[in-house]
């Protein structure tokens, strides 16, 4: 009885298996696949650009870090990712917070104008960020594209945080506050331990937004040496021509990939946790 049952359920979720399995090689191969064309040489792409590399080789990735500088526009993301990061995420947990445990008025007002931003395409922002960016005298400045990365994610960012926060019992606050703890230690020393994982879901989706920008990047940067590494990949291909080295562009994609990769991999339980215990839940 119990195999008949068994076998039901199998027979029953069949169609989803398949179909989660096709999605899987949908989605894996491509990335399979550019990370072993990294290894392959020019004439190799060209004569098969299916096929697996002859020999395992490194010398793209040195092509890719000594003759397209693809190390000095990594650190270039780096900076700005993190920079975009602390801002974000300091302001929005603070707006969060208030919007989560204080009434005030306009409260729910603040509350669906940051909710409307979520729908307001990005690209129809650049035009005014340039022309803010170019009063505050930020054009052309890491620092200057860090805040605008920052502005452009802080309502998502506190959509989520806002979702998360709502599921801490304010017993918590309470009883700190009968400890004699302020506002800002109830914040800080309290609050932001147990939201934790809230934190770290929305840093892993705010970083991966900003090492994978490039609109932005291409509007408010224009000297080469300020360049991110999605530009720099852009400006490898430019000054390629119609000479590729397929062999180096593939390994600066696999280089723009790595971070991402690692920290979702590293982090993807405390991502999960974040995610069903947020706004993201229902």
């Amino acid at each position: 009885m119990d195999q008949r049952l068994q076998k039901k359920g199998f027979l029953s979720t069949l169609p989803t298996r398949i179909v989660l399995v096709l999605y899987s090689f949908v989605v894996l191969y491509p990335l399979v696949w550019t990370i072993y064309t990294s290894f392959k040489t020019t004439n190799e792409f060209y004569a098969n650009p299916w096929a697996l590399p002859k020999q395992i080789s490194f010398d793209n990735f040195a092509k890719a870090f000594q003759e397209a500088n693809i190390g000095h526009y990594f650190f270039n993301s780096a900076f700005v990712a993190v920079i975009a990061l602390a801002i974000c995420n300091t302001f929005a947990f603070a707006a969060a917070y208030a919007i989560a445990r204080y009434t005030f008025p306009f409260s729910k007002w603040i509350k669906r104008l940051y909710m409307s931003a979520l729908f307001f395409p990005a690209a129809f922002s650049i035009v005014p960020l340039f022309m803010l960016l170019n009063k505050l005298h930020l054009l052309d400045s890491q620092l200057g594209l860090s805040v605008a990365y920052a502005a452009a994610s802080i309502p998502f960012t506190i959509y989520l945080l806002t979702g998360f926060l709502v599921t801490i019992s304010k017993e918590y606050e309470e009883a700190a506050m009968m400890d004699g703890c302020s506002s800002f230690g109830i914040l800080f020393r309290i609050i932001a331990p147990m939201a934790r994982s809230g934190i770290i879901t929305i840093t892993i989706f705010n970083f991966m937004g900003f090492w994978n920008e490039y609109i932005m990047a291409l509007s408010f940067i224009s000297t080469e040496s300020k360049r991110t590494l999605t530009l720099g990949l852009a400006y490898l291909m430019e000054v390629q021509r119609y000479s590729t080295d397929w062999g180096a562009l593939f390994a600066g994609l696999v280089t723009v990939m790595i971070p991402s990769m690692v920290l979702y991999a590293v982090l993807q339980r405390k991502i999960t946790s974040g995610i069903n215990m947020g706004g993201l839940k229902g």
